[in-house]
């Protein structure tokens, strides 16, 4: 059986471990990585795992530049983003046969960036992590798995909800990935859409940063 050629996008521990099974798993060929960069500091370096492995990466982290990588006829079997911070442009959309994305919120509810530190700020009792297929536009894509989990406003800090978030979502990408290709998604409820840019992080207050501490102090880490 010929192998599916796989390229993974994003950041931290989640996306090394995703890049990770693909990089071991006898049925996929992962071509490379597209890395968020600059990388962040608070989390395993996805570079230093792809040079470890010698696994090919995009030094730019910008996916704009991945025909200097491969050609640009090339088709791509599967993408797979990890919380990449850039915006999909439908040129890279279309040549991959399947594009999907793990977005760390219950979508169709929050949208856009720092969805964790909105559910807390907004004192949410539930949250979730969400595997959709990446379409022109912000995390509107048809739902493919979901799992959703308690969070506690009264004493959970940013910090702490998204380490549960990274061991769900590990959870989720390895229940789904074996059904995969039976799974029939489901379009998003527009009627139930919540949306938050960047340009709002700053009403966030003591959510702002992963601890409330941290927040005081005004030195941001955007999950």
């Amino acid at each position: 059986m010929k192998k599916k050629t796989v390229i993974v996008l994003g950041k931290g521990t989640l996306a090394i471990r995703v890049a990770d099974w693909f990089h071991t798993n006898p049925n996929y060929k992962l071509l490379m990585i597209i890395p968020g960069i600059p990388e962040p500091t608070w989390t395993d370096s996805f570079v230093a795992w792809a040079k470890k492995h010698d696994v090919t990466f995009v030094a730019s982290g910008d996916f704009s530049d991945v025909n200097k990588y491969t050609n640009s006829s090339d088709t791509v079997d599967l993408a797979f983003s990890i919380f990449y911070d850039k915006i999909i442009k439908s040129w890279f959309i279309k040549r991959c046969k399947r594009i999907l994305n793990m977005h760390n919120g219950p979508l169709p509810r929050y949208r856009g960036v720092s969805p964790i530190n909105w559910a807390l700020k907004n004192n949410e009792s539930m949250h979730g992590i969400t595997i959709h297929e990446i379409s022109e536009g912000v995390d509107n894509g048809p739902i493919v798995a979901q799992l959703t989990y308690s969070i506690y406003p009264q004493f959970d800090e940013v910090e702490d909800v998204y380490k549960r978030a990274l061991a769900y979502g590990w959870i989720l990408f390895e229940q789904t990935m074996s059904i995969l290709d039976k799974i029939e998604v489901t379009p998003q409820n527009e009627h139930l859409a919540t949306y938050y840019s960047a340009k709002q992080n700053i009403f966030l207050g003591e959510r702002r940063d992963f601890t409330k501490r941290a927040s005081r102090g005004i030195v941001s880490k955007r999950i």
